[in-house]
């Protein structure tokens, strides 16, 4: 199951034209439409199930430049600016809290990876710093691990996945975007070698731009047209806690678990040292693209050969625009909950910090991550199919740096200029 979100009243007829139609109603397409609709650019986002029933109400919610790739700072940096006004930005409250990011370390090894990273981004005069063993416990009190060190960034910090896309949807609809759910694109119309339009199951509509952010989907919608978007997917497993009295407000990660409050008072767990890696046809066709990355991944990836590689490789991966697409046969992935990875998680945790001994679990859940070689998106032009720009791949950080990924994505769309420089997500460096 995935979490509840806030429920939203969408359009239930598609229009007959926009200047762009964004496909999938995830966080990252519904920032872009918000951004569209304020500039009075007409925009209709069709989302081929209900709007955030995936990734983007499942994942974490924290929003983070700690251990980010050093060219992706920026677009995190650009986040942090847009997820402070995000809620008079949309006249909601989406769970926005600037309260710290904290990695710890259990051996010299993994402390020298923090150490590293910090002096790969020295320029940028983020407010990261190397914590001792005393200085956790001073964040985070109670715990009676003997932590190697670790590091902390006090401006990062976290908002909530099930108030926040309903918050921007809402938003830009009141601004003059049309969002129509259970509506799956099945191809693009094209003439004079550009897009004119998409093919919907209920009909087509004239466009002059499309912006795919299909998460997981957009590799599968794009083969279709001939274009190899390299995705693999892992499943990650979460639970949330009943409200209790917790250790710190700031969110922590730990090489086998993490927690951060949740706006209940509860926490929001997962083992962050293991994923389910379902195998797929996919693995054949552009795993060895990965191999750079599983090797230093290895010991984290939980690999199965399980119902998900059948149930993957029913589903088409070329048709017809007048045919029935692979989204209408999966209006949503569920996958199922790896209760014990959960489990591992919460007896990784209570053993650091007893104040977890007496939590209770209130729910679980589980999402399906699109990742890419070197774990960044794909946000920009596709060569060779004029008018269609993709920002999928986000690798299970879209979340946090969403704001900012959808806004980038909307200026490449418009040819604005950008709010930073999308040289590290195009989609020719593969």
């Amino acid at each position: 199951m995935a979490p509840t979100i806030t429920p939203v009243t969408t359009s239930q007829n598609c229009p007959e034209s926009a200047t762009v139609v964004i496909i999938g109603g995830g966080i990252i397409g519904l920032t872009a439409a918000l951004t569209l609709a304020e500039r009075n650019i007409p925009v209709v986002v069709l989302e081929k199930g209900r709007i955030a029933g995936e990734q983007s109400s499942r994942n974490l919610g924290w929003v983070r430049k700690t251990s980010r790739h050093g060219h992706d700072i920026p677009l995190a940096q650009a986040a942090d600016r847009l997820w402070a006004g995000m809620s008079e930005r949309v006249g909601s409250d989406v769970g926005y809290r600037q309260s710290g990011i904290m990695f710890v370390a259990r051996t010299d090894a993994e402390m020298a990876l923090h150490e590293q990273w910090l002096k790969t981004v020295d320029e940028l005069a983020l407010d990261s710093r190397l914590l001792g063993s005393k200085e956790i416990d001073t964040l985070a009190p109670g715990n009676r691990s003997k932590w190697a060190g670790g590091i902390y960034t006090p401006s990062d910090g976290r908002a909530e996945p099930t108030l926040a896309s309903s918050a921007i949807a809402r938003a830009a609809m009141a601004k003059g975007a049309i969002i129509v759910e259970q509506c799956a694109v099945r191809g693009l119309s094209m003439a004079g070698g550009r897009i004119e339009g998409v093919v919907t199951e209920k009909g087509e509509i004239r466009c002059d731009q499309v912006l795919l952010a299909g998460g997981l989907w957009s590799r599968r919608f794009l083969g279709n047209l001939g274009v190899s978007l390299p995705t693999l997917p892992l499943i990650s497993s979460v639970l949330r806690t009943a409200p209790m009295k917790g250790p710190t407000e700031i969110a922590v990660g730990a090489p086998d678990f993490s927690f951060r409050q949740h706006r209940d008072g509860g926490f929001i767990i997962t083992q962050r040292g293991a994923l389910d890696a379902p195998l797929t046809l996919d693995h054949m066709l552009i795993g060895t693209k990965y191999l750079k990355a599983l090797r230093g991944q290895r010991g984290v990836l939980r690999v199965k050969l399980n119902r998900h590689f059948v149930s993957d490789m029913a589903l088409s991966r070329r048709w017809k625009a007048d045919g029935t697409s692979p989204f209408e046969r999966v209006r949503t992935m569920d996958p199922p909950v790896n209760d014990s990875l959960n489990n591992e998680a919460m007896g990784n945790l209570r053993a650091a910090w007893p104040a977890f001994e007496q939590a209770t679990v209130a729910d679980t859940w589980a999402g399906m991550i699109d990742i890419t070689p070197d774990s960044n998106p794909v946000i920009g032009p596709i060569p060779g199919i004029p008018g269609l720009t993709v920002a999928s791949g986000f690798s299970g950080h879209g979340f946090g740096t969403s704001p900012a990924a959808g806004q980038l994505a909307a200026d490449l769309v418009t040819g604005v200029e950008p709010l930073i420089d999308p040289a590290p997500y195009r989609f020719d460096r593969f």
